[in-house]
């Protein structure tokens, strides 16, 4: 779980020692946090499947960050947004990410594999 500390760790830090980012880098920091969300929620996923790499975390989580902030400064240079490529990526993965952790902690607390079980039933309908 050290990823989910990481971000915790991270969120306290941004809430009590307060900056401010200048209002052009705005989008560069947005998709590089989506970014790094991303990773995060992955890690967490690796964690809970027992296949954590603190090497493929940190690697993940930087080069992540800084493709997507690239990919907004290279958009913002030929006047299109390209950064949107990386909102839907990191986003959807987000999303998955949860979906997993959602689904393996409903299963972890169930004690049963309901989901499974309701997923056929409505499948059969």
């Amino acid at each position: 779980m050290i990823p989910l500390l990481g971000l915790i760790i991270g969120i306290l830090i941004g809430v009590f020692i307060p900056y401010s980012i200048p209002e052009q880098y705005s989008s560069y920091v947005a998709v590089a946090i989506l970014a790094a969300l991303d990773s995060v929620f992955g890690g967490v996923v690796s964690t809970m499947q027992k296949k954590f790499d603190m090497g493929i975390f940190l690697s993940g989580f930087i080069c992540n960050a800084l493709l997507a902030a690239a990919l907004t400064y290279i958009g913002d240079k030929l006047g299109i947004q390209i950064y949107f490529a990386a909102i839907f990526a990191f986003g959807n993965r987000l999303f998955l990410n949860f979906a997993v952790i959602r689904r393996f902690l409903l299963n972890k607390y169930s004690k049963k594999d309901n989901i499974k079980d309701n997923m056929l039933d409505n499948n059969e309908a």
